[in-house]
């Protein structure tokens, strides 16, 4: 999951060498922090929040194979 999450907010930003994923696992759910640089959070976030909001859609459509719960938060 911190792949694609990753691959996704690498291809968003102006800096993808900045870009970090923290995958913090439990036995049924799955933690997966964001950092970006500053100046690249509002291409992360969007619009009243839309690409964060599709970014945490894609990754539990892909959780939902592993029977696991995502949340993704995005650190500033």
């Amino acid at each position: 999951m911190g792949e694609l999450v990753e691959y996704i907010a690498k291809a968003l930003v102006d800096h993808p060498d900045e870009v970090s994923v923290n995958e913090i696992e439990g036995s049924q759910s799955v933690i997966i922090e964001l950092k970006v640089a500053d100046e690249d959070m509002g291409k992360i976030i969007g619009k009243q929040g839309r690409i964060a909001k599709a970014i945490r859609t894609v990754v539990k459509a892909a959780a939902i194979k592993e029977n696991k719960r995502v949340v993704v938060e995005i650190i500033q």
